[in-house]
């Protein structure tokens, strides 16, 4: 993702994240800090999704909930 791309498909993730009832405490902290690291760094979506997966395991039904994965 470049840097003049548009990010709200982050922020529906942030919110889906804090929101989440799936999630527990620690795996939101992770997740949040690693979104605003790639908002910083711009890094590629392929990248972002397989890391936050990683960190997780409950991101996976809410980004496809989001339609940003199938």
């Amino acid at each position: 993702m470049s840097a003049h791309k548009d990010h709200s498909h982050l922020e529906k993730i942030q919110d889906s994240i804090r929101d989440s009832k799936i999630l527990s405490d620690e795996e939101k902290s992770l997740s949040m800090k690693y979104i605003e690291e790639c908002l910083l760094e711009d890094r590629a979506e392929g990248t972002f999704y397989k890391e936050l997966v990683d960190i997780a395991s409950g991101i996976k039904p809410m980004l496809a909930e989001l339609g940003l994965i199938n």
